[in-house]
């Protein structure tokens, strides 16, 4: 059977919502969970568009808050397919926040969710390739498969690493000793 594809912007979602003082801490900014339960919405609305198929979050590869989101801004959420393996999707989110009374716009987050098509049975699921048009599209699939294999490498290294716990008694005694420096 050969493989179907589809073009980057069939798949592309976007939201936007206003931020309420239920969604805020303490000190009047949006919190980060709620933030990340609608970039794992949009991530979702995204793959399962472009897969046609139930997925799930396999991972949250990167967040990067970049800048506080405030009460009263209206919060744009764009998500774009990235990249596609098998049965993966690297899912792209751009978190754009704007003052509606200026009209400033601020990027306040980016975000990598890898993404898992399933079948009614839970088994993974073939998904489309994409279609590549433009250099900017090069760009995000090749810097997702540079993403992949950094976080291969950075596991494969954690396994490998002996975490006898005699190995690192001179970290802990360290750090005792620069608790009691600083009191």
């Amino acid at each position: 059977m050969q493989k179907s594809f589809k073009d980057i912007q069939d798949s592309q979602v976007v939201i936007s919502e206003l931020m309420l003082p239920s969604h805020s801490n303490f000190n009047g900014k949006i919190h980060g969970g709620y933030i990340l339960s609608l970039l794992d919405q949009i991530a979702f609305a995204c793959a399962s568009k472009h897969s046609r198929a139930y997925c799930v979050t396999a991972s949250v590869d990167t967040v990067d808050f970049l800048k506080p989101i405030e009460i009263g801004e209206l919060v744009t959420m764009k998500a774009s397919v990235n990249y596609v393996g098998r049965s993966s999707m690297v899912i792209g989110i751009r978190v754009e926040a704007e003052n509606i009374q200026t009209g400033e716009i601020k990027h306040c987050n980016s975000s990598y969710f890898t993404m898992v098509a399933k079948d009614d049975k839970g088994d993974s699921v073939d998904v489309p390739g994409l279609i590549l048009r433009t250099d900017n599209q090069i760009r995000r699939f090749a810097k997702s498969i540079k993403r992949k294999n950094m976080k291969k490498r950075r596991i494969q290294e954690f396994h490998e690493t002996d975490f006898s716990s005699d190995k690192y008694l001179h970290i802990l005694e360290d750090h005792k000793a620069k608790i009691e420096l600083d009191s």
